[in-house]
């Protein structure tokens, strides 16, 4: 489901780019990039077990700041898809990949 919210960030890059938020100071545009890595390729990537342990980082760091930093001020029901997610890669980071995952293989 994340993948999704990556995809509508990547085919409309050239619009959101100058006004995404830019909580790191890296440049709005660096900052789309990033999250567009994570929500997207990191996403799919863990959906089929592909270097989990790695890919996992990108996604609890993107939901962090994204929880903890985008949304501080907004209300809970705004930002709680964001810890729900935190929550789900913080479980897949500490119990594995799974057993179809292509890193078992």
């Amino acid at each position: 489901m994340l993948a999704g919210h990556g995809l509508t960030k990547l085919m409309g890059f050239a619009e959101k780019a100058p006004g995404f938020p830019d909580p790191l100071h890296i440049g709005s545009s660096l900052s789309l990039g990033l999250a567009i890595f994570a929500e997207f390729f990191c996403a799919i990537a863990v959906v089929i077990g592909f270097q989990t342990r790695y890919t996992i980082w990108p996604l609890i760091a993107t939901m962090g700041v994204a929880f903890f930093n985008i949304h501080a001020q907004d209300p809970f029901m705004k930002k709680e898809l964001a810890l729900v997610y935190l929550f789900g890669f913080v479980a897949i980071l500490l119990l594995g990949p799974g057993k179809y995952s292509l890193d078992r293989r």
